[in-house]
């Protein structure tokens, strides 16, 4: 058991939805007041608690529950039934669509979001320019976010939640955005956050990869339901033989997925070569100052 400050309690929390039931376009515009609403039961009595500093991973197949989790941890959707206590901890989603308001220039957003993530106006000041200069955006910045592309949107807001560190980060899918070049540095930057265990993180990923790579405990969602919560390679390991023996064929990655590994595979390459390098740097000195003693 961790004798580490739990930063998140989720304890059995339900959360409904109502849709209106499809009966054909031309039957439902002609009586749109008779048409049926589902109560649909997106999270079923959801228990666990994170503690400080841990790095979790949350998987499932579509329609699992993981993003409409992530955003009830964010505040954004409110539990039916149960709780969700994060205490007085600062937290940030990471999540395309979600944050900005768009009629607001970048530079506006910057400090809307930084205010809502419970920071002073002063301290926004002292980060704005590494918020921008990380962003990439240049001129950009002052130009309204509803003329953004999606990967300059999601430029914006993981450089705000990187800059601004909030005690909590909760990420849905955004590892996989933007130009190479900023998923490169997304990821390292990324790591750099998690490495000094004073942020608690929970990634939502259809990568098994990146999980394994940035997390080091699963929690498995299946309609709902926690079907498992633990060790990292345990989890995944049960979860990757679940889904080969449920889907019909082999399941196939999901673009994002796909181009997260691409990354992955990218950074721990070049900083493979990097370590190589320095090695041999530093044995080219040592060779070199002993040729000089002698």
């Amino acid at each position: 058991m961790s004798d580490r400050e739990t930063v998140i309690r989720v304890k059995d929390v339900h959360i409904r939805y109502k849709v209106v039931r499809a009966e054909g376009i031309k039957k439902s515009f002609f009586s749109l007041k008779k048409s049926r609403l589902d109560e649909i039961e997106a999270i079923k009595g959801v228990s666990f608690d994170i503690p400080k500093g841990q790095i979790v991973g949350l998987v499932g197949k579509n329609g699992s529950g993981k993003s409409t989790l992530l955003r009830s941890m964010a505040g954004i959707f409110s539990a039916d039934e149960g709780s969700i206590d994060i205490g007085d901890h600062t937290i940030s989603l990471l999540s395309i669509g979600v944050g900005f308001n768009k009629e607001l220039s970048g530079r506006e957003n910057i400090y809307l979001s930084g205010l809502l993530l419970g920071f002073e106006k002063d301290e926004i000041d002292r980060k704005y320019d590494e918020i921008v200069e990380f962003s990439e955006l240049g001129k950009f910045i002052n130009m309204p976010v509803r003329t953004y592309s999606s990967g300059m949107y999601s430029k914006l807001a993981f450089s705000i939640t990187a800059v601004m560190e909030t005690e909590i980060i909760l990420i849905d899918e955004v590892l996989s955005v933007g130009d190479m070049k900023f998923k490169k540095k997304s990821f390292r930057k990324m790591r750099e956050l998690i490495s000094g265990r004073e942020r608690t993180v929970v990634i939502v990923s259809h990568s098994n990869e990146t999980i394994r790579a940035l997390c080091d405990r699963v929690i498995w969602l299946n309609d709902g339901q926690v079907v498992m919560d633990g060790d990292m390679d345990e989890v995944l390991d049960a979860y990757s033989e679940f889904m080969d023996e449920n889907e019909d064929g082999p399941v196939k990655k999901s673009k994002k997925a796909l181009a997260e590994e691409k990354v992955l595979k990218l950074v721990e390459e070049e900083d493979r070569q990097r370590e190589e390098s320095e090695m041999k740097s530093e044995a080219g000195e040592m060779t070199g100052g002993t040729d000089k003693a002698e």
